[in-house]
């Protein structure tokens, strides 16, 4: 089993930032993936970006591909979302997730495990 603990929501102003943490335990193999996804009120819920946990290969979605950076701390087991330039439209419920083996992944089907989620409001 694994848990994953997310951390850092918040309230922010439109340009603002925010970063996300992610803890795991229990199993930690290191040939896992980790993502992070979001759902926004009344829509479903999307990818955001994808760090492998052996080789830090990262993926990102359009929308947030040069504003949000994801990163993990091996020794930590925590995996970060660095989020800049925050616009309201990013205001959503953000959830950890992990997975094995650590392919590409951007749906939310082929991943095994979840955070509860954090929530992220950006105010105009």
């Amino acid at each position: 089993q694994v848990q994953l603990v997310e951390s850092g929501g918040g309230l922010v102003q439109a340009g603002g930032s925010l970063r996300l943490s992610c803890e795991a335990s229990g199993r930690t193999f290191s040939d896992r993936a980790m993502a992070w996804f979001r759902q926004a009120p009344g829509k479903e819920r999307e990818f955001v970006a994808q760090v492998t946990w052996s080789g830090g290969i990262t993926y990102y979605a359009d929308s947030v591909r040069g504003r949000f950076t994801i990163s993990s701390d091996n020794a930590k087991n925590t995996v970060y979302l660095q989020m800049n330039n925050l616009r309201p439209e990013d205001t959503a419920v953000y959830y950890c997730a992990a997975k094995w083996p650590d392919h590409i992944a951007m749906m939310d089907h082929e991943y095994d495990y979840w955070g509860q989620g954090t929530q992220v409001t950006v105010s105009s």
